[in-house]
């Protein structure tokens, strides 16, 4: 995991007043100034015991280490631009973080490495006044001499003879007026596993240590986990022991909900609502399809949890589109719809075909729209679903089904309220020439979003990463949905004379025509940005650049990415920043087989797209979302271009 780096605020100029300065000895980084020993209970152990060990920091007076800690108290706040202190025990590379005051984060051990459930119980932080540009608040860090215990079990079966312990540490020091380089630091420790070892009395530095922490660990209590959420702008987290697992269902569920306002299915809602419409007078039959048709929606997504859970390597819906064979016969059984429904194509199909129109007065076909609703959605990703559903793929498979089963949950529930209050939905035309001009106009949306599907799978099928993919297949669907617009405006002045609906109609009909005709345009051309695709080799390079690098992660079939890119990244302010230079551009395409830019979404903790990166000139990640403006863009590309000056 990659830690944000210190970011530019000028709150160092007011920071830690009262402290004195110490940054004139010449120190380069935060190692000279900070010495880090690692002391164990005892140095023999035998297999099965528990072995404390205490890693002390000396940190020369006057200087400060950064922590995170985020107690229950309101009057404590996080930096979020600080360089944490962080450790890695062993070789199993797990990170543990100060993350709740009297609180410890464990992980297990690799199979096979001697020593497992290895915790860290952190000291009490140092509290300290600052104002950051949010105003006087009370930030955390740590001084003077800090001691934190990593609590080792080890291993009934572990080999006997000499084990070594790396403890790898990471830190930043400042005085009241700067920082120098962030440090990581590698202490070992040698320990002898022997039989019927027995301990002596513990050095005096193990006082404080609370040896209650043992049986938590024995006794399998689960670690907190907190995950983080973002929301144009808004940041929270939850831990999900406890209660808190409930709210994360209900995130889950509101990410859910919030899918059906995508660009993916809005086309399909009114389809729904009339056919909800045509059994309104029946209270006891709507509300049965209606049922029926969060079933539908429910099992996919529960179906989706399963296969996450179940099987390897699969960890979110986006994946499904990895494969254009899927992104393809996506768009041929819309198509098919769309067909069905639009009542002015003669096609004579097999009735077992003509069945996918999806009916809207059966059970089944309710059932099918369903699934066909929740399956149009998987191209997109709505803002607090990705990261409870990337949370939720890590664990066990009941919980990944709950999760999973909550998104649908949310998904659902509109149908459902319809259903259940059918005469919110009692006044839509139930039938005759405006109700077929309706379906018909829907049809030839699906038709676009049909054409989009069989597009971004072709790309997928031709593209050789890291060549972009075509876009060509847009200008089709740019096409359908321009003849959709004109088709209700042309159809509408036929049926009717009435002014107040020649007005309304002709005007949404004009209204998808020219947005049609711009998605043509926009989707097709190159773009403001001067785009690197991504490689390794490439990303590398930009890193060593000395500018900031700004990674986003997209693909043909999603179509959050592109929107994000055109109304956010492609936004004038954002672009001029750009064009300033100081930025490299990095796009990780995941159209087709890219292993290497999934992975690279993996090394982010997530499964899903869209996702923006910001990395400052040292590497460290300051900015990461999948929901954001132009001014919390252009923000982060502030933090990430102003390091706090360090030493000479």
């Amino acid at each position: 995991m990659r830690w944000m780096r210190t970011a530019l605020f000028t709150f160092l100029t007011a920071l830690f007043l009262g402290t004195v300065a110490f940054g004139q000895d010449g120190a380069r980084d935060s190692a000279d100034v900070v010495t880090v020993q690692v002391i164990p209970a005892t140095h023999e152990v035998a297999p099965g015991a528990d072995l404390p060990v205490a890693i002390v920091l000396d940190i020369g007076a006057g200087w400060h280490i950064w922590t995170d800690e985020r107690p229950a108290r309101d009057d404590v706040a996080t930096f979020e631009g600080a360089v944490f202190t962080s450790v890695r025990a062993s070789n199993a590379w797990k990170v543990i973080r100060a993350a709740k005051v009297s609180k410890a984060e464990w992980f297990t051990a690799d199979p096979g490495e001697p020593f497992v459930h290895v915790r860290a119980q952190w000291p009490e932080f140092h509290p300290v006044k600052a104002d950051v540009g949010d105003g006087l608040k009370t930030y955390p860090v740590f001084e003077g001499k800090t001691v934190i215990f990593v609590p080792l079990s080890v291993a009934s079966d572990a080999p006997t003879g000499p084990q070594n312990i790396t403890f790898k540490l990471e830190f930043q020091a400042c005085t009241a007026t700067n920082c120098v380089a962030p440090s990581t630091v590698d202490v070992s420790l040698e320990i002898d596993v022997k039989p019927g070892a027995s301990s002596g009395a513990p050095p005096a530095v193990f006082a404080p240590f609370d040896s209650a922490i043992f049986s938590q660990i024995h006794s399998g209590v689960a670690p907190s986990n907190l995950i983080e959420f973002a929301f144009f702008g808004w940041k929270f987290s939850v831990d999900p022991q406890g209660s808190g697992f409930f709210v994360v269902l209900i995130i889950a569920a509101i990410g859910g909900l919030l899918l059906n306002f995508t660009p993916c299915v809005l086309p399909v809602i009114p389809l729904k609502i009339m056919g909800l419409s045509r059994i309104a007078g029946n209270r006891r039959r709507c509300l049965v399809l209606g049922a029926a048709l969060s079933i539908g929606v429910v099992t996919f997504w529960i179906g989706l949890g399963l296969a996450v859970a179940l099987i390897s390597g699969f960890t979110s819906s986006s994946q499904l589109f990895q494969y254009p064979i899927f992104t393809v016969t996506v768009g041929v059984v819309i198509a098919i719809m769309a067909v069905g429904m639009c009542g002015f194509f003669s096609i004579p199909l097999p009735q077992s075909v003509a069945g996918i129109e999806f009916r809207h007065d059966t059970i089944g076909g309710s059932v099918g729209f369903g699934v066909m609703t929740a399956v149009l959605s998987t191209p997109c990703t709505a803002p607090l679903m990705g990261a409870a559903a990337a949370w939720a793929a890590t664990q066990n498979p009941w919980i990944v089904f709950i999760v999973f089963g909550a998104i649908g949950f949310g998904m659902a529930l509109p149908y459902f309220i319809l259903s259940a209050f059918p005469q919110l939905v009692s006044h839509v035309p139930k039938s005759g020439p405006s109700s077929d001009l309706v379906k018909q106009t829907m049809g030839l949306l699906l038709l676009a979003a049909a054409a989009y599907f069989v597009g971004a799978g072709l790309a997928g099928f031709l593209v050789s990463p890291p060549t972009p993919p075509t876009n060509d297949y847009w200008w089709i669907v740019s096409a359908l949905g321009t003849i959709a617009g004109i088709w209700l405006c042309w159809r509408t002045l036929r049926l009717t004379r009435s002014v107040k609906f020649r007005s309304i109609f002709c005007a949404l009909g004009v209204v998808i025509a020219i947005i049609s005709v711009s998605v043509g345009i926009q989707l097709t051309d190159d773009g403001k940005i001067n785009w690197t695709y991504y490689t390794p080799a490439r990303l590398a390079d930009a890193l060593t650049s000395g500018d900031v690098v700004m990674i986003d992660f997209t693909a043909e079939w999603c179509l959050n990415c592109k929107t994000l890119e055109k109304t956010v990244l492609e936004s004038s302010s954002v672009v001029a920043r750009l064009q300033a230079g100081g930025i490299r551009t990095i796009k990780v395409d995941l159209t087709g087989n890219n292993a290497e830019g999934r992975e690279l979404l993996k090394k982010y903790d997530r499964v899903t797209i869209p996702l923006l990166v910001i990395l400052a000139p040292d590497g460290h990640e300051i900015f990461k979302s999948d929901s954001y403006t132009p001014a919390l863009v252009l923000d982060a590309i502030q933090q990430a271009a102003n390091p706090l000056k360090t030493n000479p």
